[in-house]
């Protein structure tokens, strides 16, 4: 699986931004898509998920009501729809995927767990 991440930059304070993330490759439904981001000199940290079907999805508490994420399988793509974005949410953000092996929040917020990563795309809130 191929994951092309896109849509970020640079946004004000209180504005949207929707990631996109498109997938080549193999079953593309078959695979559970998350999104986390990374600041310099931190540790990649888990945003959200969505299951494979698209019935599940999970989030970090902080972006609950925030964030939405969401995926069109038809068009092998998944979403971050980001709102009310504040300058903490500066950060690159990536795309992953893993397979159904991996199920549940426990699963879904480990990074370790991914088998297929994205480029990462830039996303920066100006206050």
């Amino acid at each position: 699986v191929q994951l092309q991440a896109s849509g970020g930059g640079l946004v004000q304070a209180g504005g949207s931004l929707r990631l996109s993330c498109a997938a080549s490759g193999r079953t593309f439904s078959s695979y559970a898509l998350g999104w986390f981001r990374q600041t310099p000199g931190k540790e990649r940290e888990f945003v959200a998920a969505i299951s494979g079907s698209g019935d599940s999805t999970y989030y970090t508490y902080s972006v609950k009501g925030r964030f939405a994420i969401s995926r069109d399988n038809a068009k092998n793509t998944v979403y971050l729809q980001m709102n009310s974005l504040k300058p903490e949410h500066t950060a690159v953000y990536y795309c992953a995927a893993v397979g159904d092996y991996c199920s549940g929040y426990g699963c879904y917020n480990d990074s370790r767990r991914y088998d297929y990563w994205g480029q990462g795309t830039l996303v920066t809130v100006s206050s």
